[in-house]
Parts: structure tokens; C-alpha cells; sequence
């Protein structure tokens, strides 16, 4: 079955004030927004997922894209940005892979927060109530190795994804982490002497 049942959303959102009881120079807002759906290939183990995937990446795409970028205020306001999904117990941990590890999802992702780098992900099997774990990094390629922006946010979602469901959350954030401070892999290999590769320089 493909058609798409979406029997909710969800929003989380955390703005993060003070940390090591000193505060932000600026809040650090972490947002996401999660889909609860009907798992399409239900129980029965299926050959050929791409029918399904196509169905479903697009519409969960439209549905969570623009909610999220306006909770952060617009793709300005995105620094980092990741991916998660979750599939329940009846189902298989490729259902909840295939859904989100498609150009057809990932891309209306990255289009719509303006970024161009590799989205992190987790993708698990589990029952209702489970963490909802998304990684994050930088959503510029240009700044990949800015560990400020290496950051993981988590929530729950008390009835999901039940036995028969998926969650497929996207997650962002404005900024790295409050009072980063342990520089970048660039910082290290200058302090190693050493160039990308791990040669002397």
C-alpha cells in the first residue's frame, strides 16, 4: 500500500539560555518536526521499496520542510540540520531508512534550509516512546569540519511510533553549541603538525 496517512506532527522546540550557569551571548534555539504515519509495507516482508518511497518522500518533504524552516524563523536562521527515523516493531529498520535516505527527502530538506552538506541521521526500530535521536552538523559544506556545530538533540513522542508506524523527524538549530570552545579538527592538526592526510608538515 502506498498511499500516505499521516495521523500526526509534531513540534519540539528548546531555546537554550543559559549553560554551564553562564548565559548565552545568544539563545541557541533546537527545533523539530516529526511525522507520525502508517507504515506502507506494514508487516509482510516486500522486494521492491521504491514505489513506497517515492509515494511518501515528497509529501512528508512538504509537510515538515516549511514547518520547521518557519520555527526557526527562516533558512537564515538554520545553522546545522539532521535527519531521524523511526520505525515500530512490526516493521523493518530498511522501512524507516528508506524514507528518509532518499534524494527526494533530503533534498527538499537541504533546498529549503539553504544548506548543501551531508544531513547526519540515526534510523532505528522501537516502541512508542523511544527517543527520537537526531544528530547535526554544519548545513554548509564549506564549514564540515566545525565541530561547534556537531550537536545531537532528543525527544519523545509518548504514543509513537506505535507497532504498525514510522516517525520521520528532521531536526535544526541556529547556532553551535553555547560557549563552544574546543576548536576544530584544523586547530588540531596545526597543534599535530600534521596536514589532512596525517603527513608531517
Amino acid at each position: 500500500m502506498s498511499e500516505v496517512v499521516i495521523r500526526k506532527i509534531v513540534d519540539f522546540v528548546e531555546d537554550i539560555l543559559i549553560e554551564g550557569g553562564k548565559p548565552a551571548e545568544k539563545p541557541l534555539r533546537m527545533a523539530a518536526c516529526a511525522a507520525v504515519i502508517r507504515n506502507p509495507w506494514g508487516r509482510e516482508y516486500v522486494e521492491d521499496l521504491q514505489p513506497a518511497i517515492h509515494a511518501h518522500a515528497a509529501v512528508l518533504g512538504e509537510a515538515l520542510v516549511p514547518r520547521l524552516v518557519a520555527l526557526m524563523g527562516g533558512p537564515e536562521g538554520i545553522e546545522a540540520f539532521g535527519k531521524c527515523a523511526v520505525v515500530g516493531t512490526e516493521g523493518e529498520v530498511e522501512h524507516a531508512a528508506g524514507l528518509i535516505h532518499t534524494l527526494h527527502f533530503g533534498n527538499v530538506y537541504r533546498t529549503g534550509a539553504g544548506g548543501d552538506s551531508f544531513l547526519p541521521f540515526t534510523n532505528k526500530r522501537a516502541g512508542a516512546g523511544t527517543a527520537i535521536t537526531i544528530p547535526m552538523t554544519h548545513k554548509s559544506q564549506d564549514h564540515k569540519g566545525a565541530r561547534t556545530h556537531f550537536l545531537t538533540m532528543e525527544f519523545t513522542i509518548p504514543d509513537a511510533p506505535a507497532a504498525d508506524e514510522i516517525v520521520v523527524a528532521l531536526g535544526a538549530t541556529s547556532g553551535g553549541r553555547v560557549h563552544a570552545r574546543i576548536g576544530d579538527r584544523f586547530k588540531d592538526m596545526e597543534y599535530m603538525g600534521v596536514d589532512q592526510a596525517g603527513r608531517p608538515l
